[in-house]
This record gives C-alpha cells, sequence and structure tokens, in this order.
C-alpha cells in the first residue's frame, strides 16, 4: 500500500510539475530563511550564558536624579560591599577607559619581533576568573591573575603573536598610558564559547606595576566612576531586596557628600544575562545587542514563514480539487474514506519534507554569505535543536495542507462526483482569498519598515552634526613618545609641511569617541545643588576652527593667553542648563566642587551645539579645556585638502616612522569612526530589505501559482468571451483585477500596523525621521506592481489561447 501511495504522489508530482515545484521551492525558501535568522537570533541570545552561578551574577549599575544611567562605580565601592554586606559572597572589578581602548603589544625574541595596536583589553581583579566563567585552552583559569603583571589572552590573540604555541609564561611588553611594562601570559581563553558583553581581547591584571598605585588612591566615592563592579550573591539572595539595602548602604558612605555636591543616585542591579541584550545605558563597556532588533528579526521569520506555508497550503488545496474525480473513482472501487486521508495527508507531508531537504541544501550554500552580513561565524548544525524545530514545523505545515484535501474531498459522495456535481465551495474559496490578504499585509508592512529604515539611515548618515566631519584625519598619539607638548609640537611642525595638510589640532577626545571625564558646574551665584553635570574634553589651539564648530560668543584658545588654562569653551546646552545665555556668558565664572575645596574656570567661549555621540542621544551638555587635562594630546586631528589620499597618506606615513620607529601607523578617519554608532542599525536595515524581498518573492510565487489556477479554472468562460468579442486586455484586465482587488486591501491592512511598528522603532533615536504619507503610497504602488507583473504574465497567456480550442469538447 506504502508502494502504491509513493508511486501516485510521484505521478502527481510529475503530472503538475510546474505548481509542484512552486510548492517545494516557495516553502523551501522560507524554512531555509527561518533557520538562518533563528541561528542569529539563538547566538545573539546566547551571550553571557556560559557562567557558573550565573543567575546569582550581578552588574551594579546607577542612575542620578536628574534621570542620567551609569554602568561603572566607584573604584572603592566593590571592596566595601564585600565587607559589609552579607548577602555578597563576592565581587570584582573591571576597569577601561579611552586611552586604553588601544594599546601596543610587543613580543621579542633574539630571532622574532611581532608588534599589534590590540584592542578590547581591559584591567581586571584578580577573582574576575572566578566569578566569570571563561573556558581556557592554557593555563589555570581561578589562578590565571594572581601574580602582578599577568595577562590572559584570547586564542585569537593568541595566535597572532605565537602561532600555534603554548605561550604560557612568555612576556610581552604593553605600551599603558604609564609607560611599556612586561607582562606574563598566564592563560589562553577560547573567543568562541566565550560570548560576553565584554568582548575582550585580552585581560591584564590590575594589581600591577602601572596601574596598582593609581586604583588604591581611589578611595572617594563622588569620583573616578570608571570602575565596572560586579557581585555574586549567596544562594537564595533576594536580588529586589537586596537592591534596597544596597541604596541604605551608598547613602551611608556617600550620602552627606551627594547632598553637598547637589547630586544624588540610585544603585540598582543588572542581571549579567541581560545585560547584552537589555542594557544601553551610560558609559557600556562596548555596544551591546538589541532585544528589539531581535523581535523585529524574528517576527520577520515567522512572516516569511508564515507567508510560506499559506502558498504551500493555497496550491495544495486549489489543485487538490481537480483530483475530485480521481476520488470518486476509487471510492467507486471501494476505497475507504480513512485510506483517501491517509494518502493525501501522506502526500502533502512527503513534499513539505522535500522542501526541508531543499531549505538545508539552500540554508547551506547561503550560509557565507548570511555571516558576512551579520559578522557572525555561525554554522548550520551548530545548533541542532533549531533543526528539529523547523523539521517540526514542517511536518506540522504538511499536515494542515493535507487536512483540506483529505478531509473535504474524501467526503464527496462519489456518485454526485462522477456527474461533474462536484462545487466549488465558497467558504474554500474566500479562506484562499483571506490567506493572499494576509500574506500581501505581511509584504506591504516589511516594504514600508525597509523604506521608514533606510530613510532613517539616511538621516544618520546625512544629518548635520554641527561639525565639519569630512577630511579629518584621526592619529592616535597616546602611548607614543609624543604624547605631550614637546612631541605634538614635532609632529604638528613636521606634518603641517605635507601639501593637502591645512590644519592641525589635538584632544583628549573627539565626536564620536568623546573622553569620558565631567564635572558639575555652577553659575555665579548659584548653589551647587543647582550644578550641571558637564562632559568634558582637553583640546589644543586651532580645534574649535579645525573641527569647523560655530563660535557663537567669545574665542577659542590661544596661546598669547596664558589664563586660558583655567579657562573654558561650553555649548549652547550647558550655558543654558547653568542659567546663563550665550551671549551673556563669556566673561562669567563656571564654578565646581572637588575634593578638598572649590574651583573656578571662566568662560571664555560659546559654540553652537553639536552632536558628540551619535544621534540616538540628545546633545547634552559639552566643554573644551585647554589647561584640565594632561590628555589634550592623546589624539591628534589632521584637517585635510585633497583627493589624493593614497598620496598623502604615504607622506604622512614617511613623518610618522621618522619621528615614532617604534610604534607602527594607525589611523583613521572622523567620518568613519562616527558612523560606527550605527553599525547595528544598518546591519538590521540589511537583513530587513534582504528578507522583505524574500518574502515578497515567496509571497509572489504562491500569486503566480494561484493565477495560472484560476486562469486554468475559467478556460471555457475565457473561450465563450473571446468568441463574443472581448479584447486580450478585457480578458487579461478580468483575471488580473481579482488579485489586484486583494492587494489592495492588503496595503490598507497594512499601513496602520506597519505605521505603530515603525513608530516605536523610532522612538529609540532621538533625531529621527517623519513617517510621510509617500511612504505608505510607495509601498503599496510597488506590491500592486509586483503583484500586477506577477499575475499579468499568466493573465496575458491565457487570453491569448485560441477559444475554439478551449470549447473543443463543448
Amino acid at each position: 500500500m506504502l508502494k502504491n501511495y509513493l508511486k501516485i504522489a510521484y505521478r502527481n508530482f510529475i503530472r503538475n510539475r510546474a505548481f509542484s515545484l512552486i510548492n517545494v521551492f516557495g516553502l523551501a525558501v522560507g524554512l531555509a530563511t527561518c533557520l538562518l535568522i533563528m541561528l542569529y537570533i539563538l547566538d545573539e541570545s546566547s551571550y553571557d550564558r556560559q557562567h557558573k552561578d550565573g543567575d546569582r551574577l550581578f552588574r551594579v549599575a546607577s542612575v542620578s536624579n536628574k534621570g542620567e544611567t551609569w554602568a561603572a562605580a566607584a573604584g572603592t565601592m566593590a571592596q566595601a560591599m564585600q565587607t559589609e554586606l552579607p548577602e555578597v559572597e563576592q565581587t570584582t572589578r573591571l576597569m577601561t577607559f579611552p586611552y586604553i581602548e588601544k594599546m601596543l603589544v610587543k613580543y621579542k625574541t633574539p630571532t622574532l619581533s611581532r608588534q599589534f595596536f590590540e584592542t578590547n583589553g581591559y584591567y581586571v581583579d584578580s577573582n574576575f576568573f572566578q566569578l566569570f566563567t571563561y573556558s581556557f585552552k592554557y593555563g589555570n583559569a581561578a589562578a590565571a591573575l594572581n601574580l602582578p603583571n599577568s595577562i590572559v589572552l584570547s586564542d585569537k590573540m593568541a595566535h597572532k603573536f605565537f602561532d600555534r604555541e603554548d605561550p604560557i609564561g612568555r612576556s610581552v611588553k604593553v605600551s599603558t598610558p604609564f609607560g611599556e611594562m612586561d607582562y606574563t601570559i598566564r592563560g589562553v581563553f577560547n573567543g568562541q564559547t566565550s560570548k560576553s558583553h565584554i568582548p575582550a581581547n585580552y585581560f591584564l591584571s590590575m594589581r600591577n606595576n602601572d596601574m596598582w598605585n593609581w586604583v588604591q588612591q581611589q578611595t572617594g566615592w563622588m569620583t573616578n566612576n570608571v570602575f565596572f563592579t560586579y557581585v555574586q550573591l549567596k544562594p537564595a539572595t533576594n536580588a529586589k531586596a537586596f537592591e534596597k539595602r544596597l541604596n541604605v548602604f551608598l547613602q551611608r558612605h556617600a550620602g552627606a557628600d551627594m547632598k553637598a555636591a547637589g547630586f544624588g543616585k540610585t544603585l540598582y542591579l543588572q542581571p549579567v544575562k541581560e545585560i547584552y541584550l537589555h542594557s544601553a545605558i551610560g558609559n557600556e563597556i562596548a555596544a551591546n545587542g538589541n532585544i528589539t532588533y531581535l523581535y523585529i528579526l524574528g517576527s520577520i521569520a515567522a512572516f516569511i514563514l508564515l507567508i510560506a506555508c499559506i502558498n504551500f497550503m493555497n496550491l495544495s488545496t486549489a489543485r487538490s480539487q481537480k483530483r475530485a474525480r480521481e476520488v470518486g473513482v476509487r471510492k467507486v472501487l471501494g476505497a475507504e474514506k480513512w485510506g483517501l486521508v491517509r494518502q493525501f495527508l501522506g502526500e502533502s507531508i512527503l513534499m513539505c519534507f522535500l522542501s526541508l531537504v531543499l531549505a538545508l541544501l539552500l540554508a547551506n550554500l547561503a550560509m557565507p554569505l548570511f555571516n558576512d552580513l551579520t559578522h557572525k561565524d555561525l554554522r548550520l548544525f551548530e545548533q541542532p535543536v533549531i533543526v528539529l524545530w523547523i523539521a517540526g514545523l514542517t511536518l506540522l505545515t504538511g499536515l494542515l495542507a493535507g487536512i483540506y484535501p483529505a478531509f473535504y474531498l474524501s467526503a464527496f459522495r462519489p456518485v454526485s462526483v462522477l456527474k461533474g456535481k462536484i462545487i466549488n465551495s465558497f467558504a474554500a474559496t474566500a479562506i484562499r482569498k483571506g490567506l493572499v490578504v494576509f500574506q500581501f499585509t505581511i509584504s506591504i508592512s516589511l516594504v514600508l519598515a525597509a523604506i521608514v529604515i533606510w530613510q532613517q539611515l539616511n538621516l544618520l548618515e546625512n544629518k548635520d552634526l554641527g561639525f565639519n566631519q569630512q577630511q579629518q584625519l584621526v592619529l592616535p598619539l597616546k602611548q607614543t613618545a609624543h604624547e605631550n607638548e614637546e612631541g605634538y609640537r614635532a609632529m604638528k611642525n613636521a606634518l603641517m609641511e605635507i601639501p593637502g595638510v591645512k590644519g592641525i589640532s589635538s584632544a583628549s577626545g573627539y565626536p564620536g569617541n568623546p573622553d569620558l571625564s565631567d564635572l558639575l558646574f555652577f553659575a555665579e551665584g548659584k548653589k551647587v545643588t543647582d550644578a550641571v553635570d558637564v562632559q568634558l574634553a582637553g583640546i589644543e589651539t586651532d580645534y574649535v576652527k579645525n573641527m569647523g564648530l560655530t563660535l557663537l560668543q567669545g574665542r577659542e584658545f590661544s596661546k598669547g593667553y596664558a589664563a586660558d588654562s583655567a579657562g573654558i569653551i561650553l555649548n549652547e546646552t550647558a550655558v543654558r542648563q547653568m542659567g546663563y545665555t550665550p551671549e551673556n556668558a563669556v566673561g562669567r565664572p563656571a564654578n565646581f566642587d572637588f575634593p578638598g575645596g572649590r574651583g573656578k574656570m571662566q568662560i571664555i567661549g560659546v559654540v553652537k551645539d553639536f552632536n558628540f555621540e551619535s544621534l540616538h542621544k540628545k546633545i547634552r551638555p559639552f566643554g573644551f579645556t585647554n589647561g584640565l587635562f594632561a590628555g589634550k594630546y592623546a589624539y591628534t586631528i589632521v584637517t585635510l585638502n585633497t583627493k589624493n589620499y593614497s598620496r598623502l597618506l604615504q607622506e604622512i606615513r614617511k613623518v610618522w616612522t621618522r619621528l615614532n620607529p617604534e610604534t607602527p601607523l594607525v589611523y583613521s578617519f572622523l567620518d568613519q569612526d562616527f558612523q560606527r554608532n550605527y553599525e547595528r542599525d544598518r546591519l538590521t536595515s540589511r537583513i530587513v530589505l534582504y528578507f522583505t524581498a524574500i518574502a515578497i518573492l515567496i509571497a509572489c510565487l504562491g500569486l503566480f501559482g494561484l493565477a495560472a489556477f484560476s486562469a486554468e479554472q475559467r478556460t471555457r468562460e475565457i473561450g465563450i468571451r473571446k468568441v463574443l468579442g472581448a479584447s486580450v486586455t478585457n480578458v487579461a484586465t478580468l483575471l488580473s483585477g481579482d488579485f489586484i482587488r486583494l492587494v489592495i486591501i492588503a496595503a490598507v491592512i497594512a499601513s496602520p500596523l506597519a505605521w505603530f511598528g515603525m513608530n516605536q522603532w523610532l522612538q529609540g533615536f532621538e533625531y529621527r525621521v517623519s513617517i510621510s504619507w509617500w511612504m505608505f503610497a510607495a509601498a503599496g504602488l510597488l506590491a500592486v506592481l509586483i503583484a500586477l507583473i506577477t499575475v499579468s504574465s499568466q493573465a496575458i497567456r491565457a487570453a491569448l489561447t485560441n477559444p475554439i480550442k478551449n470549447l473543443r469538447t463543448e
């Protein structure tokens, strides 16, 4: 019996090969797409899941009384928590700041010399790997950082320096902000299995010869909040109850100082498992993922698969009516209803599993392209549960697609069927039309989402940020012999002799990569409780001019004014929040408190507001100083005026090599640095765009199949109309009109749904586009045009058929 069923299924597949291929290919594309997206979502959801006792591991963050959030804490907090709070099992700290986001690491032997600028290096306490679980290839995780000046590398970094050799015990030199220091390698961890919100390339022991003295001096509770503090609570501790005790603890230590400074904050716990996808607060260690984007991608995967399943069911049920006579003959010959049910269900499931095999092949072929798109290293069978889930879904699709022909057709009376009295069920036709509307509602919503995302990214990339970001070359001078005034002057003088160099200045940070320094300033005649938190950057002369900032009042720093070491340039927002205006602020004091006294700076200039952070955030108070920061020579910004970048960079490299022979040249362009803030947004937009195209393709495959079926069902009607004088255009319009109406209905339904969804997404940007009427019109017209092209091909083909041939049997 099984052999007979398979033979019948094969014959039906060959007899209706066009419809069968459309069915199998459409479902396969949907399954493959869903599989790829689910692999991506699972990978993004796997961060920080490897830590033993991870459910008890939290990061201590804070929110100020002005609503500003911060991910780090004062250096003294960790030890005090462990000493005073009995619920705490262990604490550990991690530290990073702008000057160490890229450090030169050297390895030299008598026969070998390798040096690279390495990113994502972090100072951590010696017990870091007792709280965080990392898979070590070499070394002992528990004791890797016990000794001073220890370093732990990722396997990728270790391979770069030592190929495949065991590097334990070898020494490397690290150019820290405190000079070049020797570090001994005590461990190598597996970067692939250690996915975390801490994207570490290497870890440095905090107890060492360079950083430890400074760390020990950080005994205040109000300053230097740059220590990311993690706490592991004892088993059965209630985290919410502990949060309340934590704030009592904070008030006991810092309450008086915060009150005197007119500042307040509340501590709260962030589960480490949730940081990567759910945290986007101030001073994050690195750019995190975004749970909203996973919801969007998950919805797209579900919708695409749903469209593919609807196609499969629509075409299966539509074609099944042609087998009504077969059912009648089989029933006359003694076939039982349940035997027919098994046959139709079996054929449907078999077709679905053919689609599954093709889907796995397509997903495997597309995996390299998908990895390039998402910057991942995903593997198809890395998550077997996903393949099993897809297989289960395929089985369910086959069952649903086979239910209609199995139960509907098998219920016909054979006499009625053989006399040709089978009635095309209105309910079945209505369901098919409803499903087509549903398909195109989803497709049009995705098209509109793609348009809105594209417009928003266009705004992010082209909005006037208030400064000149073009032709600005950034040269890091930190960790070189030239991170001081004398060295900077030598570098500047040499570079200014190069044709195409328009201007040079330096700073401790620049837009897109701001300094983390800040101070609480308050205006003349106001109290410290009125203080405004101002982000700061140390700059050299000509910075304002070279960066193209608009000076509204006053002047920028000049070597001709010795008092400029106590001067400050503020943006409009800072001036207004302090209670001044841009017109009356110049010459007025900006007061600030610091441990042990009160200081005062004089406002010498006011610049127009500019975006020193991404457009996800609103403009905050910002200021420039000339004498407050030792790190104002950390970055040299070279303003260019050239079209021949290759030649100019060669000249700059020659100067750099002459002045810094021991340090490789590393440079970047300011506009590219700033645009890195939107990498995840661009990634999402590309994924949405590509998968929207796939959704439309699958929907059109189904529409093509239904149009062909409709034309076949109305063959005689078309013949009669042509005999009575209907033109090709009349017939094509008749056949196309029904489907175009369905697409128009779908556009009407999709518009409010898509508007709501994209309006929610845009709330994540401080600066955002408006969702205009033309976006809805464009999405609807595109869908109608695609549907018209899809349907009209079948309609015109039917209209051109010879009517005599169609009516020959009448």
